[in-house]
């Protein structure tokens, strides 16, 4: 699917009109509203009088009853209940009045971007059709900003490669005048986190329902990933109840310690209506395969690869997917990032129930080992959240935390610059990290816990944008049911206290999967480690890997030095953490080097 989506104005309408889409939606003007491809399936279109409202994606709406809202509302503000009822992920946009009202996801697992071309601001699904339409430059400061590890903090996560591009803030939807302006305006904040878990867990399951449900109807089949863990677990089992022609797919583990395949088989046994596939090491591509020769089917349109490292056993798995008839692929992306236990969990339950919080962080603190004076000055800190970002840029070339240090600040303080970015790349972090702290931005959420779970989220959301477009072509469609914003608002509502308990493993999750689940999975409070499959892959890709640093595209730029780079890839250290730098990095290089990088006037283009 590709959509571009344009005002209601004449400008627009010549603009709309040299695009030679394959399809077309018209204001009631007649001029051009929508262009792009998609199929029927993925569009349901509601008219009340001039006033005309598109959802593209699977979902479940109730069409009559959404059109009286359409012919009654006052302004574009009235459709938030619209937006609010639609499960499955969609975008969706209203041509109303003269104005465009357009949306995605409060994950942004769909999400809008926007550009000026030509006076004229114009909207799309993704920022890579916008960078065409304006010959938009890349921004070498937003590829500098994606080196840091593991990733750039809210709201410069938000930022696109390229020069003029922007995406929308969380909760807003975009405004687009008659006069071709558009603005972004707010229509989604958090709930409170005022509900016990035996209020929520009904609520949550009938969410997570609902979400799988709508995206494997009339599926001919559908992949899932089935590694063991709860979160796609819980995926399988909610999607055989909807009735899929399911495929589940398994992963081996290269370390035999690893429980994750044992856990999976006990799933497998209890789903007697899917088809397990499970792939061996030996016969899976490995983890960095690929990094140092982008092929150039690889259209990365939203910039550096998220999971670039694994690109390689994603298309393995989109292969197989296809071949065995699947046009769908459920992935459990959402299901650490809501319901993990977070550190910065205890600095919320401090202030939300002081006695329950301190006993807590008794516990955790002993399991932990952390230390007495940086347990205290964690959960004292009542600094602002644009004072994170201030504080970020005081440390991005410090040690990593020490391990005593349980990190409940904003962002955790654990966010680094790679130790062989260049010193002019560092400044320039600094710099854009201590203006956007200057600007004054709000967190995501008013406690630390739930705007990690939504940043967290966003940050998932962003990966799966990435992968449904880097796999387009295979015919399979990436999805994340727990990114659905029903989920995501029954996640948030759970009391703090609730979030948690001695020697429970995502206790909201398991109450939500309580009768869907069976109990003896529900029960499993391990988790499998993957850093054999790190050192290996890069045991085996390092010669390709040190040959691509002989002709470094970042370096080209300015924004990393070769030398420390390759000493890195020759002993990275012993500990998976420190793999992590390598990893954005990679990734950058990966993408510069691809076709996407020089799809507008860019300079990498021409030093090319």
């Amino acid at each position: 699917m590709e959509l571009l989506i344009f005002p209601d104005s004449p400008a627009a309408g010549e603009l709309a009109a040299d695009r030679g889409a394959a399809r077309v939606l018209t204001h009631a003007s007649g001029r051009p509203w929508v262009v792009g491809a998609w199929t029927d399936e993925e569009l349901t279109l509601i008219t009340a009088g001039a006033r005309r409202l598109a959802v593209f994606g699977r979902t479940r709406i109730d069409t009559e009853r959404t059109t009286r809202v359409l012919g009654r509302a006052r302004s574009p503000h009235d459709l938030d209940a619209v937006a609010r009822e639609l499960p499955g992920g969609v975008h969706l946009t209203a041509s109303f009045d003269g104005r465009v009202r357009s949306q995605g996801t409060v994950s942004t697992s769909r999400q809008i971007f926007f550009a000026e071309v030509g006076g004229v601001t114009v909207a799309a699904d993704n920022p890579g059709s916008l960078a065409v339409l304006a010959k938009a430059p890349l921004d070498e400061e937003t590829l500098a900003l994606k080196l840091m590890v593991p990733a750039p903090p809210w709201p410069l996560s938000l930022r696109t490669p390229w020069r003029g591009v922007d995406q929308l803030p969380v909760g807003h939807w975009l405004d687009l005048a008659p006069d071709g302006r558009g603005h972004a305006v707010r229509w989604w904040r958090p709930p409170a986190a005022d509900q016990p878990l035996s209020a929520v867990a009904g609520r949550l399951r009938e969410a997570l329902r609902t979400a799988v449900a709508v995206r494997v109807q009339n599926r001919p089949a559908v992949g899932a990933d089935l590694s063991g863990g709860l979160d796609s677990t819980s995926l399988c089992f909610l999607a055989e109840a909807a009735g899929a022609n399911l495929i589940t797919h398994h992963w081996q583990a290269r370390d035999p310690a690893n429980d994750d395949t044992a856990w999976a088989e006990r799933a497998a046994a209890q789903l007697p209506g899917a088809r397990h596939r499970t792939v061996a090491p030996k016969d899976a591509p490995t983890w960095y395969e690929g990094q140092s020769d982008p092929a150039e089917r690889w259209q990365d349109v939203e910039g550096p690869l998220s999971w670039d490292r694994n690109r390689l056993h994603m298309e393995h798995q989109a292969r197989a997917d296809a071949a065995d008839g699947a046009t769908l692929h459920l992935v459990g992306v959402g299901g650490d990032e809501l319901f993990t236990t977070l550190p910065t969990y205890l600095w919320s339950l401090v202030r939300s129930n002081p006695l329950k919080g301190l006993a807590a962080v008794h516990q955790r603190r002993a399991a932990n080992r952390w230390g007495l004076a940086a347990t205290v000055r964690g959960l004292a800190d009542r600094s602002p959240f644009a004072r994170s970002l201030t504080t970020t840029a005081d440390v991005l070339l410090d040690p990593p935390l020490d391990q005593a240090d349980p990190g409940l600040g904003w962002g955790g303080g654990w966010r680094r610059m790679p130790g062989w970015t260049a010193p002019d790349a560092v400044a320039t972090v600094r710099r854009m990290l201590r203006e956007a702290g200057a600007a004054n931005p709000q967190p995501l959420a008013p406690d630390h816990v739930r705007h990690q779970m939504l940043e967290y989220s966003v940050f998932g959301a962003s990966a799966i944008r990435q992968m449904r477009l880097a796999l387009g072509g295979s015919g399979v469609e990436w999805d994340a049911p727990f990114l659905d914003d029903a989920v995501l608002e029954a996640a948030l509502s759970v009391r703090i206290e609730d979030r948690a308990g001695r020697g429970l493993y995502k206790p909201v999750l398991k109450a939500a999967m309580s009768g869907v689940v069976p109990e003896p999975i529900l029960r499993r409070r391990t988790k499998g480690e993957y850093s054999a499959e790190a050192y290996d892959g890069l045991r085996r890709n390092r010669e390709a890997l040190l040959e691509m640093c002989e002709d470094l595209h970042l370096a080209r730029l300015g924004l990393v030095e070769t030398p420390p780079l390759r000493a890195a890839l020759v002993d990275p250290g012993a500990k998976l953490g420190q793999l992590i730098p390598l990893e954005t990095t990679l990734a950058g290089e990966t993408w510069l080097r691809s076709p996407s990088a020089s799809t507008a006037a860019s300079p990498i283009g021409d030093a090319r």
